[in-house]
């Protein structure tokens, strides 16, 4: 149960002043739907309404707080006029204006011949100042009520800002006095202050220097939440290494057929990867393992080697990819290799239905299937598995925590998971969404990879780029064509599949193929199986085949509006070529003038294929928060902390978690106890969920 003392945190946000029925669903869709959520909705500007001129000092566009007296009203002729009050004061006059005024509200609030403070954005109208909609109108003896610094808040379409600061203000007010969780030493050194006063500094920030992120009370705050993030993961790593487990030793010798069978060598580190996985399957405890490969780099391999090594042992292994093409392309990769090995490789996917699911599910209830590839069928109800021990998990970002438990929960004792991602994650971001999980990097490339020619086009020599096509099919190659968009969209002015494909199509006839992500599955295969036997020479494509498509003989890439593409989706993008013995090329076509950060990433993809350091780059171009898309991706998003920024926060609260974890597991001592209030601040709670069950 959450602590009482922090139930007005958790209370409605329509709980609060200035909060009606219409107000809330935009709060909700800026913030959050609780008081909490509008503490962690910082300002992100501050207006200063210190400055207090006599009119005729004012300059144009500057806020400023002025001393005046009510002069004339003079109403409008007709209502689409505004409403104009003269004011002076000894040295010059002014005129405040109103649209849509009402004129017995303004006669009460500024009446003629009396004294009132007037603060708002100045600008000169034919040469005369003038202040339209005055922010704050008081009496001189309110003077105390006028806020001199005003912070400004983030808003969507529709949300007031002076509804947001009331709201603000108000939840404020129900801060309580909470048990410092912090060490005392750690919060000196840095020269932080309370939980509590770091967030009404926050709140009420007194300079712009006060809005950065690395402010005392901006920094305080991100690390309390960065803590949180790690102590959930510590938290369930130590729980996945108190579960029982069981080791699995296989005798090598399905392994030494496929190995035998690879027309290349393994590399070093493929090597040592499969070396780690082996460990952790003998051991007696549950594996939870990261492979973390670029484009290439040969993780299916290495994820084969290890579910032979169940397989060996007398066990069932299983695979699971987030799409039906990635999950078909496995099973194909995969299906020569096991009948090398003499073993049964089976397919699931949602496609398989009546009575061949029937006799799939029965044959691996039965044992008679090794190893099963699929979609997130795999963990509905109705499968069930003879002796599942080692679940391979690909593009974890695209599933959640949930259903790789539903997985392994379908292994009975202890089935050892391998998540494999072929998105390098810089090392920052893999703490902040696999802190739970030991890591493996494969970061060689198998021998005889050819590095893929990368180049960029503006747009306009397009004729021309359709023109060297025509040269490139001539040599045999097969050529890949990546559009932003499905469709045209008058509010992005990108190329849509549809539209090029109808384009190449008129040129060079049926060898065009399409595939987009709103064709049905069976569409989609169909054009992928037409490819990859060579009948669509040329494929116009979105995303859809950003990753996992293996097809050796496509050996150009050309990608249309690269602008729009981040960096690791184009990584991802160019790793789909050079994958054969051929040489490959890469052609970035481009909207000119390119900004800046595009400027940047188009510079980087041409210096480099190391995906490592590509994700590095992504986080320093565009911050964590849109890195992978963390709502899509499984990453965390964080409130307060820009990981971008603090990584040495991240360090200091990986670190720190680690170090409690180890003295006090439970959290039950003192500062573990405090620990606990930090979870359930940061909505953390499942970790204590953790801790209770044992």
């Amino acid at each position: 149960m959450r602590p009482e003392i922090l139930f007005p945190l958790f209370a409605p946000a329509r709980s609060l002043p200035g909060i009606g029925p219409r107000l809330e669903k935009l709060v909700e869709k800026l913030a959050g739907s609780k008081v909490v959520d509008l503490l962690w909705h910082l300002p992100s500007g501050l207006i200063d309404r210190r400055s207090r001129p006599k009119i005729s000092e004012v300059r144009d566009g500057e806020i400023a707080t002025i001393d005046v007296t009510v002069g004339l009203h003079v109403p409008p002729r007709n209502a689409r006029l505004p409403y104009r009050v003269h004011v002076f004061d000894e040295t010059a006059e002014m005129q405040i204006v109103f649209f849509n005024a009402r004129a017995d509200h303004l006669l009460k609030t500024l009446p003629e011949g009396a004294r009132r403070i007037l603060s708002g954005h100045v600008e000169f109208y034919q040469g005369q100042p003038q202040m339209t909609h005055p922010d704050h109108i008081v009496r001189p003896e309110d003077m105390e009520k006028l806020p001199l610094l005003e912070a400004v808040y983030p808003l969507t379409a529709g949300l007031p800002q002076k509804a947001i600061q009331k709201a603000a203000r108000a939840a404020q007010s129900l801060l309580p006095d909470l048990p410092e969780w912090q060490d005392a030493q750690w919060m000196r050194m840095q020269g932080w202050h309370s939980w509590r006063e770091s967030v009404q500094a926050a709140h009420n920030p007194r300079s712009l220097a006060d809005l950065e992120c690395n402010a005392p009370a901006r920094a305080r705050l991100a690390y309390d939440e960065l803590l949180a993030n790690q102590l959930a993961l510590g938290v369930v790593r130590l729980r996945m290494r108190k579960l029982p487990g069981r080791p699995v030793i296989g005798d090598g010798r399905l392994r030494k057929k496929v190995i035998a069978a690879l027309p290349f060598q393994l590399t070093a580190a493929q090597n040592r990867s499969l070396d780690e996985i082996l460990d952790d399957m003998t051991s007696g405890h549950r594996m939870l393992r990261l492979l973390q490969g670029d484009v290439g780099s040969g993780k299916t391999v290495v994820a084969l080697l290890a579910m032979l090594n169940a397989v060996e042992a007398g066990f069932q292994a299983a695979m699971m990819a987030p799409t039906e093409i990635l999950a078909r392309q496995h099973h194909a990769t995969l299906a020569p290799l096991c009948k090398v090995a003499g073993i049964r490789l089976e397919l699931l996917t949602g496609r398989e239905k009546g009575a061949r699911r029937v006799d799939i599910l029965a044959a691996v209830a039965n044992g008679e299937i090794d190893i099963l590839v699929g979609t997130h069928a795999l963990f509905q109800e109705d499968v069930g598995f003879h002796a599942l021990a080692f679940a391979v998990v690909d593009e974890q970002h695209r599933f959640g925590v949930h259903q790789r438990l539903m997985l392994t929960a379908k292994g009975g004792v202890g089935t050892d998971v391998l998540v494999m991602t072929a998105t390098p994650i810089p090392r920052t971001l893999t703490l902040t969404a696999y802190g739970d999980m030991d890591v493996s990097r494969l970061d060689e490339k198998p021998p005889g990879r050819m590095p893929v020619d990368t180049r960029a086009l503006p747009l306009e020599r397009l004729d021309g780029v359709v023109g060297s096509l025509r040269r490139a099919l001539d040599r045999g190659a097969q050529i890949y064509w990546v559009c932003p968009l499905v469709e045209e969209s008058d509010e992005i002015d990108a190329a849509a599949a549809v539209d090029r494909h109808l384009h190449l199509q008129a040129v060079f006839g049926d060898i065009v193929g399409l595939v987009h992500g709103r064709m049905k599955a069976s569409e989609k295969d169909s054009v992928m199986s037409r490819f990859e036997a060579g009948d669509i020479r040329i494929l116009v494509a979105t995303t859809v085949i950003e990753v996992g498509v293996n097809v050796p003989s496509a050996t150009v890439m050309v990608i249309e509006h690269a602008e729009r593409f981040g960096l690791a989706q184009l990584h991802q993008l160019r790793g789909r070529v050079g994958r054969g013995d051929g040489k490959s090329s890469c052609l970035l076509l481009y909207q000119a003038p390119l900004g800046e950060t595009a400027e940047a990433r188009i510079r980087i993809m041409r210096e480099t294929e190391d995906g490592f350091r590509i994700a590095e780059e992504d986080l320093r171009l565009r911050g964590a928060g849109e890195l992978l898309g963390t709502r899509q991706s499984g990453l965390p998003s964080f409130r307060i902390a820009r990981i971008d920024e603090q990584r040495d926060l991240l360090t200091a609260a990986y670190d720190d978690a680690r170090l409690v974890l180890s003295g006090d597991p439970e959290l039950e001592g003192k500062r573990g106890s405090a620990l606990r209030t930090l979870l359930y601040l940061f909505e953390r709670d499942e970790a204590i969920r953790y801790l209770r069950s044992g």
